[in-house]
């Protein structure tokens, strides 16, 4: 039997992309949660939630750059687990962050 190599077509690709726009959507509620933070007046429970935004947009940031980083090899292994649930409760998180820095 011969090793079977994967053909992974455009898989990766769509991918790194769903992975790049999360990022961008994070930043975006990221830096829309600065603005509303310093445009209405700092205060302090504001700044608390503008800065727990700032650092769940990191932690986003770090997970989506080793899975990016991953699937530039030839068989890419899935996400583990840890870090999905992670990646997931950063990005709801950011946007309930974000929505009470709104509201």
């Amino acid at each position: 039997m011969g090793v079977v190599r994967r053909d992974p077509g455009l898989q990766p690709e769509r991918t790194r992309l769903a992975w790049r726009r999360t990022t961008l959507s994070g930043t975006v509620a990221a830096v829309l949660a600065v603005r509303a933070t310093l445009h209405g007046g700092a205060t302090a429970g504001g700044l608390v939630v503008c800065a727990v935004c700032c650092l769940l947009w990191l932690c986003f940031l770090l997970i989506a750059q080793f899975r990016i980083r991953r699937l530039d090899r030839a068989a890419p292994r899935a996400l583990p687990p840890r870090l999905a649930a992670a990646a997931v409760a950063a990005t709801v998180a950011l946007a309930v962050c974000a929505a009470a820095l709104i509201a």
